[in-house]
Parts: structure tokens; C-alpha cells; sequence
């Protein structure tokens, strides 16, 4: 594999030679917020081919940067992070609170992607403000043009993001835009503002509605705030 190079010794230009490569910074994103499957992977990335996906996880694997071992499952592997990777979390979250804090929030909120968003918040949800009993959450974005609805089912023990309906009934319907879901998401807005705005219904247990922003799965950089004019 040839990787660009800068052609100077600077450790910054040689660090840069491997992690600036395109999706590199988004793939150790996901392997720090604790995917390690190849699905679980492309989830985070859904933009992103499965060959250049592969290729970069080849490329890490190469640099030292993360290792590949064998499941229980044949033909199936785990990627995780080494210690060369590990040292690189602190910089992977001080990008996005950098983002965070200096992005403009219009700029974000034209890349909408509800896969990666309903992903994102299956795995933040802390179930722990919700009844203790497996609840089902049904989302539904009527602007979308193709998948509008997808449903969240929630135990104390897991959270499993469904793209079909389940099977269950369920105990809350949330109705909103896509765009409305990932400022609440992003922390720019709350459940309550967007609820008397009457751009975001919701509809069955009272507990969950109550609820809903302590146990909603917000983004990491959601308590950061913003630094530039919205």
C-alpha cells in the first residue's frame, strides 16, 4: 500500500500521513465509542463503501494502530484499538468538541443522515431513567423520502435498533423531521423547546415522556456549547 506523503520528519506531518487519509478520523471515532465488528463498523459510516472501509482498517492494522483477532464465530473478526490507538482517543473526542464548539451549527445540520443518527442514539440511551420493563420506541420521519420509520426496543440489559417493525407494541411514538431529531440529538435544542414549537409529538407512556431527555441517547459534544453565532 502506498500512503502520501508530506515528505518532512515533522512527527505532526508524519502522524498526519496516517490519520488524515479520508473516513480514517470517523473509523477510529467508532472504534472508540466501542464498535469492533465489521457491521457495527459500517453502521457508524454508512456513506462509506465496504472495500475503502476494509482498506483503512488495513491500513490502521499495518500502522500499529488497531489489531484484528479471530471471534468464536468462524470466518468473523473484531478489530479493537492497541495501545498506539487508545493514546489516540483523547484526540478524537477534543476534534469533536472542537466541532462542537466552532462549527457552525447550519453547517452541520445540512448532513443529515438518519441511519447514522438512529445508531448514534441506540447506543448512548441510558435506560436507566426508564421503567423497568422492555419499552418500544417507534420513531417517524414523514419528510423521508424512503425509510420513515424505525423502532428502538430497550431492556435494562440491551438496546437493539430495529429497521423493521418488531413485533411489539408500542409504549411511545415520537413524530418529528429528521432535521428537528438531530439538533435535539446534537444538544442545539431540547425535547421540551421542540415539543411547545410543535415540531416534535409524542404520543403514549407518560413515564417515558417525562422522561425522554435524560434517557434519550444525545451526542458525547451535547453539553458543549457553541462558540460562534448560530
Amino acid at each position: 500500500m502506498k500512503t502520501a506523503s508530506y515528505g518532512q520528519f515533522c512527527p505532526v506531518s508524519m502522524a498526519a500521513e496516517i490519520l488524515c487519509t479520508r473516513w480514517t478520523i470517523l473509523i477510529l471515532r467508532e472504534l472508540c465509542a466501542g464498535s469492533t465488528r465489521f457491521n457495527e463498523l459500517r453502521k457508524g459510516v454508512p456513506l462509506m463503501s465496504p472495500s475503502l472501509l476494509s482498506k483503512r482498517l488495513k491500513e490502521l492494522e499495518k500502522f500499529g494502530v488497531i489489531e484484528r483477532a479471530k471471534t468464536n464465530e468462524p470466518g468473523t473478526y473484531e478489530y479493537r484499538l492497541t495501545q498506539a490507538g487508545q493514546d489516540l482517543q483523547p484526540i478524537v473526542l477534543s476534534m469533536g468538541f472542537w466541532g462542537q464548539r466552532w462549527v457552525d451549527k447550519q453547517s452541520s445540520l445540512r448532513n443529515l443522515d438518519p441511519s447514522l443518527l438512529m445508531w448514534d442514539m441506540r447506543r448512548n440511551l441510558d435506560p436507566e431513567p426508564m421503567p423497568d420493563k422492555r419499552c418500544v420506541i417507534q420513531f417517524f420521519y414523514p419528510e423521508l423520502p424512503k425509510r420513515q420509520r424505525w423502532w428502538l426496543v430497550i431492556d435494562r440489559n440491551d438496546a437493539d435498533l430495529c429497521l423493521t417493525d418488531p413485533g411489539f407494541d408500542v409504549d411511545l411514538f415520537i413524530v418529528t423531521d429528521l432535521r428537528t431529531m438531530t439538533a435535539i440529538w446534537m444538544g442545539l435544542t431540547t425535547v421540551r423547546s421542540e415539543v411547545e414549537a410543535g415540531r416534535l409529538e409524542l404520543t403514549g407512556d407518560a413515564t417515558l415522556k417525562r422522561s425522554i431527555q435524560t434517557w434519550l441517547g444525545l451526542s458525547p459534544f451535547a453539553k458543549e456549547k457553541k462558540r460562534v453565532a448560530a
